[in-house]
């Protein structure tokens, strides 16, 4: 399974504390919200709840979705 580059925005990262970082073991949306909350805790998981991820310029909410060679995890945005 090749690595996938994670990359934090706003609230995200600064859950994660970083703004960027690799992962070698996640396969799908579901597994990449899995391992995040598990790192990063409820912080994370608060992100996590209203956002959502950009998968290879593709925006995503469904667990089942397989990952590519970018995500970006994106907090809730307001807009007008």
């Amino acid at each position: 399974m090749a690595e996938v580059t994670i990359r934090y925005f706003a609230a995200a990262a600064e859950a994660a504390g970083r703004e960027e970082e690799s992962l070698p073991a996640v396969a799908t949306v579901g597994e990449l919200r899995a391992h995040l909350v598990a790192t990063y805790g409820d912080a994370m998981a608060r992100v996590l709840a209203s956002g959502s991820f950009l998968v290879d310029g593709v925006v995503s909410r469904d667990d089942s979705r397989a990952l590519g060679l970018r995500v970006d995890v994106l907090p809730p945005f307001a807009g007008g």
